[in-house]
């Protein structure tokens, strides 16, 4: 099963993922691919995927410094943007580590101008325009004054400038489209000024690449798209993407159980009549979450079997029925039948959360063609 001492870990399958930017590219082109590896590669393993795809992508994303600066001692030579929030202190760190940051304000770009001139380093930097999130970024009626002060910066290299679109995997367009107006009229602000504009303009996340394609520009940011997970159930599925990861485990307690006995913490299950419960050695703590309690499934010699009671922070039991299921025989969490839209749907949560949820004291196993 694996040559790790807990009988739980996550299969990735690194040539899946390679043929689903092999899948992307051919739907975007010869645009730039920049895929999203923060949270722990949506929870595939960084340490994993990060060095196997790097001779197929063009840049990589992350959301905060230390991701990036984990990429970069993993080896990882491309160009990586940190796309979140960054304070001026920790911009000595992108200088020393040769990361893009992402110029969400003037403060910023003058903090990153005055360490630059300082370490002799110049800092690769994307200007971040807000056209609906609220969240990072100028706004774009105050963008003016960020692309005057990135003109200003001499010690900079202004690479990029994107925006991130907050409704693109929705089958009503309209605020996404409002979203790409508002940032052509920035880019028409470099005509004014008579600037040349950044040669990195990107927009679309993985709703916008199946929903917007007019928005493709000089680069694309897929996330969960990479992974094999379409962002929504009204996108269109043109990009024909599988998912990369398989959850397994191995029984660890087979018993017979009689009518009226109760399963697991509140009582919350009772079987009616003679049956068989198993044990996964595999609980909260590890992503199976709680939430999914009298509602999930797995799947043992390919069948699908009610997991009962309340589901713990180590462990959780399955209703087997009359099968034949064994301590050491294998059950698959996730995968097989198992998908991540079934756990969103059985948690009341998104498939992202479910990807990055998997705890970090699940092994990841990797396998490749």
């Amino acid at each position: 099963m694996s040559n790790f001492i807990r009988p739980v870990y996550l299969e990735v399958d690194l040539s899946q993922l390679r043929r689903n930017l092999e899948a992307i590219r051919a739907r975007v082109g010869s645009v730039k691919i920049m895929p999203m590896v923060k949270a722990n590669a949506y929870g595939h393993g960084v340490e994993g995927v990060a060095p196997f795809i790097e001779p197929y992508v063009d840049y990589f994303g992350v959301a905060i410094l230390e991701e990036g600066i984990q990429l970069r001692k993993l080896g990882i030579k491309k160009p990586i943007l940190v796309a979140g929030g960054t304070l001026p202190e920790q911009v000595p760190y992108f200088a020393e580590y040769d990361l893009t940051l992402t110029g969400s304000s003037v403060e910023l770009l003058d903090a990153a101008e005055q360490v630059a001139r300082n370490s002799g380093r110049r800092i690769v930097t994307h200007l971040k325009i807000d056209t609906g999130m609220e969240r990072v970024g100028v706004r774009e009626y105050e963008a003016e004054w960020l692309i005057r002060k990135s003109a200003a910066c001499s010690h900079l290299i202004v690479e990029g400038i994107y925006t991130h679109l907050a409704n693109a995997e929705s089958a009503d367009k309209m605020h996404a489209r409002l979203q790409l107006k508002r940032f052509r009229e920035v880019l028409e602000v470099y005509g004014r000024l008579n600037l040349p504009v950044p040669p990195i303009r990107h927009v679309c996340n993985s709703g916008g690449i199946l929903n917007l394609p007019e928005a493709y520009f000089e680069m694309v940011r897929p996330g969960i798209l990479f992974y094999g997970v379409y962002p929504g159930a009204e996108v269109d599925r043109m990009i024909p993407v599988q998912p990369a990861l398989t959850w397994r485990a191995k029984v660890s307690y087979s018993k017979r159980t009689r009518p009226g006995r109760s399963v697991s913490y509140g009582s919350l299950w009772q079987a009616e009549v003679e049956t068989r419960i198993v044990t996964i050695p595999c609980g909260y703590a590890d992503g199976y979450f709680r939430r999914m309690t009298n509602r999930s499934q797995v799947v043992i010699h390919g069948r699908k079997y009610p997991q009962v009671g309340r589901i713990c922070m180590d462990q959780f039991m399955v209703n087997v029925g009359e099968a034949d299921v064994r301590v050491g025989d294998e059950a698959i969490l996730l995968g097989q039948g198992i998908t991540v839209e079934d756990f969103a749907e059985w948690t009341g949560t998104n498939e992202y959360e479910v990807l990055t949820s998997i705890g970090a004291r699940v092994p990841r196993v990797y396998v490749a063609e």
